[in-house]
């Protein structure tokens, strides 16, 4: 495995944020974020998919989200305005400096790409995986199911539909106070405009994942977008190699 270099900087407000990169330190900057109650390990590091991209000469920055990983999970209400993710990673990429890079997440990083294109943040290309256009479309419904998941963590049983969640929670560690104050604080994207935007996206989605809607609806929406098909499910193709050589290929094209 690629060695992995890790440091503190300060979100939006102070709070101390976790990156991590791996990558010649003079490799072309993708900044690349994770999942929903995941981190930067999990989901890009563990099963090799930062050292694909670091092979192709990539410098791979990836942050762990406040209330995830690494970082800072504060528990005051007021740590988490609206698009309090999208707030983070500006002020991570200004503190970065980065201005000529490529930007990508998987689920909610994906959902959080979305965000900072909306706000104006131009990449060379971006990378949304493991998201659909509801995903995107209709996020309160979806922020629901996770909060249920949250409020039931002590009591779910095996046969109900939010024990894989519940049991990923655990996995991880995930801070339940501030996890529910992050859920709670996400608004509703632009999604018009994201959709007309005439940027180069590549869609990257597992063949059995509909979690966040159909990938495919979501690439004919935008204006420029590649379809990437994957083997998995929503948290079986995290797993998968593909998953990175995917998002490679992409970037490489």
């Amino acid at each position: 495995m690629t060695d992995v270099r890790t440091y503190t900087l300060p979100g939006f407000d102070g709070a101390a944020l976790a990156v991590h990169e791996v990558g010649d330190e003079g490799g072309r900057p993708f900044f690349l974020m994770h999942g929903l109650f995941s981190s930067a390990q999990v989901n890009w590091i563990k099963y090799g998919h930062a050292t694909t991209l670091a092979q192709g000469g990539y410098r791979v920055i990836m942050p762990d989200f406040r209330a995830h990983g690494l970082s800072a999970a504060p528990h005051d209400p007021a740590a988490y305005p609206d698009f309090v993710l999208v707030r983070d990673m500006l002020a991570l990429i200004d503190r970065l400096g980065l201005e000529d890079f490529d930007l990508g997440g998987f689920s909610l990083g994906a959902r959080t790409t979305a965000g900072l294109l909306i706000e104006g943040v131009r990449p060379r290309k971006a990378v949304l995986a493991g998201m659909g256009l509801a995903g995107l479309d209709r996020w309160s419904g979806r922020s629901r199911f996770y909060l249920d998941a949250i409020a039931m963590r002590g009591t779910v049983t095996r046969d109900d539909p939010h024990f894989m969640a519940v049991m990923f929670m655990k996995t991880m560690k995930v801070d339940p106070v501030a996890a529910k104050l992050l859920l709670e604080s996400s608004a509703d994207l632009d999604v018009d405009a994201l959709l007309r935007l005439d940027l180069p996206v590549g869609v990257v989605c597992g063949d059995e994942d509909q979690d966040n809607g159909s990938a495919v609806e979501l690439t004919e929406a935008l204006a420029n977008a590649r379809y990437y098909e994957v083997p998995g499910t929503h948290m079986s193709c995290i797993a998968r190699p593909e998953l990175g050589q995917a998002v490679r290929d992409f970037l490489d094209a």
